[in-house]
């Protein structure tokens, strides 16, 4: 128990830093050094099956039921 009661504190500099990146109007998700591995992936995935969808919903309004050709 006598290492818990010496050890350091790092949530004064957590603050800072979260601080620092708000007033520079960074968004909350993207603060962090390792976010832009998490959301490259997700914003790939999400703008594909986006693009996707409106892809076969126009062809769907047209009247094709496939993805290529006039089936």
């Amino acid at each position: 128990m006598a290492g818990l009661v010496n050890k350091h504190n790092p949530v004064p500099e957590h603050q800072r830093f979260y601080q620092q990146a708000y007033r520079a109007h960074t968004r909350i998700w993207k603060i962090k050094p390792g976010s832009n591995l998490i959301l490259t992936p997700f914003y790939i995935v999400m703008w594909g099956t986006l693009g996707a969808n409106l892809y076969m919903a126009g062809r769907k309004v047209v009247g094709y039921n496939t993805w290529f050709g006039k089936d």
